[in-house]
């Protein structure tokens, strides 16, 4: 069984920053494909950005420029650096693992951005 544990959240102002992160559990992180997602209040979950190898990122468009997702194998962990961050990223932040055909989640960690 596969946990993961995300860190990180915490109210921040317009124009702040933020590095969450999000370590795994058991021994197939290096295979497995790693994102994070977001979740605002009354919205649907959404992609913010994947990271299917060490070499290989996707992003929304929305946070494109802004934030940055890595990875660290050795330590079973994934990263999302959020620069800029606006009162529109308020959300809830999840991590997911994915590693066909299970799919794995956080537990989320907030993140209010508000002055």
């Amino acid at each position: 069984q596969v946990q993961l544990v995300e860190s990180g959240g915490g109210l921040v102002q317009p124009g702040g920053s933020l590095r969450l992160s999000c370590t795994a559990s058991g021994s197939i992180f290096r295979s497995a494909n790693m994102g994070w997602y977001r979740q605002a209040p009354g919205k649907q979950r959404e992609l913010v950005a994947r990271m299917p190898s060490i070499d290989l990122t996707n992003y929304a468009d929305s946070v494109k420029g802004r934030f940055t997702i890595s990875r660290e194998n050795a330590k079973n962990t994934v990263y999302l650096q959020m620069n800029s961050l606006k009162p529109e990223d308020t959300a809830v932040y999840f991590c997911d693992l994915s590693v066909v055909p299970s799919v794995y989640w956080g537990q989320g960690t907030q993140v209010p951005v508000s002055s």
